[in-house]
């Protein structure tokens, strides 16, 4: 039997067993109801409801302390012997390569072809609100971190929902934190190993083949696939190694890297069609006011472009914590601070680029799209820009390349703090989930497993549901924190001591 009819097999009887699994999790989590004539998810408007909370109850923190979170991250307020692994540009770095990916090349084409340019309108605003989101589930990330003996930090969903609900409601938060810690960390390694493994590495394969002659160009046979496969897993198994440190060393260079090539060809495109920006802009905001062709009107442009912001930028999921509570640092919101830029950048930033690209540049794959053709995201992206640049395919394949790696690495750190948590942090519990992870990474060029990507999807997005209710009940404790930064940085300003032999309260150590 040949590689690719094993392979073959190996799809098949995975779909045939899970899923009606797959599709009964994905009924339950993205269940929607009718409203004006389009379906609302009920977890879209979960993660939206969030924001708008949030935001107002920090008094839009994310527009006033925006000027404060660049500071942060240049290293203005850094404080000298800080517990942590990285620094605030290091740790921003490592979670933007866990949400900046293939959605904001692909997962925005669909967007605005189903939606219309107006989905773009409704996706910034959605981006805007997940800052004050991520601002908070980070805070409370680096609150509740744990700093083991050897240095090295674990923290997340897994340890702030358990030690924020005793520390809120004592004795009677134990079990309940316990169970949610647990639940967190399952979803989080179910997640990491298809949604931010398998299927990055799938993605990436398939663009490369589409761009070397297909399934009969040179890595279109299962041989390259396999060697593929092995590639990524060996340049991930060593930098997984080196953990958190090696990890935001790499992300630290290849994500400003991966963004600036993505921005400069976005900007190109703009810049040749300079004189139709104007009527571009004006598209996108009468779109989503007044959408044309988009089923629900009004409301199916907005829930389209809320649904990819939140898909996007996993604000709320409790994702993101998990790198960010490795930083130095002595007062966690300085880092919720840094956080609410995540947000900006993936959705903002770089998803509005995408949008703005294809609205100009108008791709006839775009309107056989919104035709109603089937027309993949990544085909009409990348059509966008070859209307300027003939060659950018190519580009863009390097592009999807660094973004499907930088996920990948960020994800294997994730599911390391997870399987650690429920199996423990010796060595050889570390080193089996490695190779575990790294034979994901083989597996993902030579099989879709789709059903159980689709799982993943439900799985994270069950997160969320957890989450964003812990999120709400320690609301008050990250209000303390940021006060205390704020604080510390009218004493910084006023010329007052560096803090540097200041606690402001110790992080707890473990072995």
């Amino acid at each position: 039997m040949s590689l690719e009819s094993m392979t073959e097999s190996v799809d098949k009887a995975v779909s045939g067993l899970f899923e009606p699994i797959a599709s009964w999790l994905g009924e339950v989590v993205f269940y929607s109801v009718p409203v004006g004539g389009t379906a609302v998810p009920l977890i879209v408007a979960w993660l939206v409801v969030a924001g708008l909370v949030f935001s107002a109850w920090f008094g839009l923190i994310q527009i006033r302390k925006f000027r404060l979170a660049v500071d942060v991250v240049r290293g203005k307020y850094d404080e000298k012997g800080s517990a942590g692994e990285v620094n605030h540009f290091q740790a921003l770095t490592a979670a933007v390569s866990g949400t900046v990916g293939l959605g904001n090349i692909a997962g925005v084409a669909v967007a605005v072809s189903i939606g219309g340019p107006g989905a773009t309108f409704w996706m910034i605003l959605c981006g805007l609100l997940g800052m004050a989101t991520k601002f908070v589930e980070v805070t409370l990330g680096v609150k509740y971190r744990e700093v083991h003996a050897d240095g090295t930090v674990s923290g997340g969903p897994m340890h702030y929902l358990p030690k924020g609900l005793v520390d809120r409601f004592g004795k009677n938060g134990k079990t309940l934190g316990k169970v949610l810690a647990v639940l967190a960390s399952f979803m989080i390694l179910f997640f990491g190993l298809f949604g931010g493994n398998l299927f990055q590495v799938n993605q990436s394969y398939a663009q490369l083949v589409s761009v070397t002659g297909g399934e009969g160009g040179a890595v279109g046979s299962s041989s390259g696939a396999l060697f593929f496969g092995i590639l990524i897993a060996a340049l991930v198994g060593i930098v997984l190694l080196g953990g958190i440190r090696s990890i935001a060393n790499v992300t630290s260079r290849l994500v400003p890297a991966m963004a600036g090539i993505y921005i400069a060809a976005c900007l190109v495109v703009i810049l040749v069609n300079v004189t139709a920006v104007p009527d571009a802009v004006v598209t996108i905001v009468e779109g989503a006011f007044n959408p044309e062709g988009v089923a629900g009107g009004v409301l199916g442009a907005l829930i389209i472009g809320f649904k990819r912001a939140a898909f996007s930028n996993e604000a709320g999921l409790g994702s993101a914590p998990i790198a960010h509570s490795a930083v130095k640092t002595k007062h966690p919101a300085s880092e919720g601070l840094v956080a609410l830029l995540e947000p900006f950048i993936d959705t903002v930033i770089i998803c509005t680029m995408t949008a703005l690209t294809i609205v100009i540049a108008n791709p006839a794959s775009w309107a056989e799209a919104r035709a109603g053709e089937s027309i993949g995201g990544v085909t009409i992206t990348s059509d966008a820009f070859a209307t300027v640049l003939p060659w950018f395919p190519y580009i863009l394949t390097i592009a999807v390349m660094l973004f499907a790696i930088s996920t990948v690495l960020t994800w294997g750190y994730y599911c390391l703090k997870a399987w650690t948590y429920l199996f423990g942090r010796s060595k050889a519990s570390e080193i089996t989930f490695k190779v575990l992870y790294t034979l994901f990474a083989v597996a993902g060029a030579l099989l879709t497993l789709q059903t159980l990507i689709d799982m993943a999807d439900a799985v994270l997005f069950m997160l969320a549901v957890i989450n964003i209710i812990g999120l709400y009940l320690l609301a008050p404790v990250v209000k303390r924190e940021l006060d205390t930064f704020l604080e510390f940085v009218r004493s910084r300003k006023a010329g007052g001591a560096d803090d540097a032999d200041e606690d402001p309260e110790p992080v707890k150590t473990t072995v």
